[in-house]
């Protein structure tokens, strides 16, 4: 898959803008300021494709990057929370709109911080996920920040707390589990997946 040929194709702000779904999709989501926006572009070998914000709750559009053989779909971050009911309630409105759309998502990669503990709202994503039907896994970034003993502590209380679901810690810094990760997406998008 040639991850590097990706560009970036459109941003939606309402569920009108949504561009047909065509190909596979690959679905990041995660808490504000977690790194999803790092992440992809680690995955892309890119180093600003995906824009990159100090600012929690910066993304509030769904941002779509598009590569041969698929699309990549840069959820907005949830759980922030200087930002308005107002916008809450339609970012909310616009990722559930997103999900339950009939899309072609082959896996959706749900974001933690391996640092810290799931937060209420990342439990409930991944309830939501595990009740939707949506093939998913969880990827733990930050784990670089992590020292031995404390990267063994946190993989423990994830295999504790998600002992079906596949957890990989990655990190868009140093590159850990970023090739495992690809071949996720990769067998996803091979796999074919079925309009939801």
């Amino acid at each position: 898959m040639r991850f590097e040929n990706a560009a970036f194709e459109i941003c939606a702000g309402r569920l009108n803008q949504l561009p047909d779904s065509t190909v596979p999709e690959i679905v990041f989501s995660g808490r504000s300021n977690v790194g999803k926006s790092s992440l992809i572009n680690k995955i892309l070998n890119r180093k600003s494709l995906a824009r990159v914000s100090a600012t929690p709750g910066k993304t509030g559009t769904i941002n779509f990057y598009r590569i041969p053989e698929c699309r990549l779909v840069d959820l907005p971050g949830y759980g922030y929370a200087k930002v308005s009911q107002s916008e809450k309630l339609r970012w909310a409105e616009l990722v559930e709109g997103y999900l339950n759309a009939g899309r072609k998502i082959c896996l959706l990669i749900q974001i933690i911080d391996m640092r810290h503990e799931p937060t209420q709202d990342d439990l409930h994503m991944i309830d939501y996920l595990q009740q939707s039907g949506n093939p998913f896994l969880i990827a733990a970034t930050k784990c670089d920040k992590l020292n031995k003993t404390q990267f063994t502590e946190r993989w423990n209380m994830l295999q504790e707390s998600f002992p079906n679901i596949c957890v990989l810690p990655v990190s868009s810094l140093n590159g850990i589990g970023i090739e495992e990760l690809r071949g996720k997406i990769e067998s996803a998008c091979s796999a074919g997946c079925e309009n939801q």
